[in-house]
This record gives structure tokens, C-alpha cells and sequence, in this order.
């Protein structure tokens, strides 16, 4: 029997998120170029980690320079944006080709990381964090 191939329609669509950013990230064939809030990805974050943690399933796929990404992020910190756009960009990478997702899994791009800061309990001093008990 023959594996049909289904046609990719560009720019492909995806949503990453991590903590309470949500990453909304379009991909379509280019040169590298990323684009994060209409910035160019070094302008938008300063740290290298953070880059970095943005490029990783590119460089895990071997598809840097392969396309180019539109980002919208909101929420969070800096740090929550980058996990949340690594999130998006595994996704879209997984449309386009489904073969990457062993690679993609085992890194752990694919899974949404559910740690969030937990609520402040009431009586207490924070999520956990108890005041000061005195005996006398």
C-alpha cells in the first residue's frame, strides 16, 4: 500500500506555551530569520540562554536556516517567552515533518512544561511559607 503524503499549506501555525507566556509562532521556508514582537530575536532577548533555549529544535532537527519564524508572545518573564516559543517552534516543526518527533520527545520540546507558581494559601504568609509561631 502506498503512504500518502499530505501537502504542507505555509505559513504553518502553532501555539507553545510555558508558565503564562503563550507563544503564537508562524513558520514558512526562508533563511533563519526569527522575529519575536516584531524585534529580531537578538534584540529581543539579551541573554544567550535565552537564545539559545529558542534555537535548540532547530539545531536539534538540523534545520537552522531552513525557516523563518513570526512570533507573538505574551505573559510572563523573559525567561517564561523563550520556554513558551521553544514549545511553538517544536510544534510547527512537527507539522511539517513528523519524522523529527523521536528527537523532539526525547529532548522534551513536545511535552508542555505545567510547573506554575502555586497560589498564596489564605492565613498564610505565602504558597506554603507559614508566619512566625510564638510560644509566649
Amino acid at each position: 500500500m502506498e503512504e500518502v503524503k499530505k501537502e504542507i499549506r505555509f505559513p504553518v501555525h502553532s501555539i507553545g506555551k510555558r508558565k503564562t507566556s503563550v507563544a503564537r509562532v508562524w513558520m514558512k521556508p526562508g533563511n533563519g530569520n526569527i522575529l519575536v514582537n516584531r524585534r529580531p530575536l537578538d534584540e529581543y532577548f539579551g541573554r544567550e540562554t535565552l537564545k539559545m533555549i529558542v534555537r535548540q529544535p532547530l539545531e536539534l532537527t538540523e534545520t537552522v536556516g531552513s525557516y523563518d519564524f513570526l512570533i507573538n508572545v505574551k505573559g510572563g518573564g523573559i525567561s517564561g517567552q523563550a520556554g513558551a516559543i521553544r514549545h511553538g517552534i517544536s510544534k510547527s516543526l512537527l507539522t511539517v515533518d513528523p519524522g523529527v518527533r523521536p528527537v523532539l520527545k526525547k529532548a522534551g520540546f513536545i511535552t508542555r512544561d505545567s510547573r506554575v507558581k502555586e497560589r498564596k494559601k489564605y492565613g498564610l504568609r505565602g504558597a506554603r511559607a507559614r508566619y512566625q509561631y510564638s510560644k509566649r
